[in-house]
């Protein structure tokens, strides 16, 4: 069972990743393993040399009757300090937040993955749009470059059909040079036979 921040990587870019154990109770462990667990809005902080996860919310645990737990309790993580302290330089020297990436098990224990990271702007995030937008639509091109017939692409190619050419050669020239290569050699291929 993991359960992923999924916002985390759209709000603030990742430099480093860390893994630490967390502090749980009995009733936790269960909401958690059940899945019942949300870390959108929660975040680390270094107090007297220590981490504590904040703002996890850990529904309760349906049969944990009385010795149910708070819901959105503060969480002690473990880490060693030697690690704790190279975090807390970095958070009050450089203005890093730590964010809870995952949460999953190791042979039966919870363990946070926890980012490092700073806050984007709204342009940036823009900019990864942008990015996985061009990403996608260099991969439909290519898909339907390879869908295209060897037949079809044969015939308009004896028949000079200029458009065809035209459009190869468009494909060829606007990718990298791995693709490039890929692409000349199934021309060529085609036109071979």
């Amino acid at each position: 069972m993991e359960i992923i921040n999924r916002k985390a990587r759209h709000d603030y870019t990742i430099e480093e990743e860390y893994e630490a154990g967390i502090s749980l109770t009995g009733t936790e462990i269960k909401s958690i393993r059940l899945g019942k667990m949300n870390i959108k809005d929660s975040y680390a902080i270094i107090k007297n040399e220590e981490i504590y996860l904040l703002n996890a919310h850990i529904s309760c645990y349906e049969q944990g009757n009385i010795f149910n737990h708070n819901e959105t309790r503060t969480r002690k993580l473990l880490m060693h300090k030697k690690e704790i302290k190279k975090l807390n330089n970095k958070i009050v020297l450089d203005g890093y937040t730590l964010i809870p990436l995952k949460i999953y098990f190791v042979r039966g224990r919870a363990k946070v993955l926890l980012g490092l990271g700073k806050g984007k702007k709204n342009y940036d995030k823009r900019e990864d749009i942008k990015k996985r937008d061009i990403e996608r639509e260099m991969r439909q091109k290519y898909n339907r470059w390879l869908t295209l017939s060897k037949k079809k692409l044969k015939n308009q190619i004896k028949n000079n059909n200029l458009l065809t050419i035209k459009y190869i050669y468009n494909i060829i020239y606007e990718n990298e040079e791995e693709s490039r290569c890929i692409y000349l050699t199934w021309l060529l291929l085609i036109l071979r036979q």
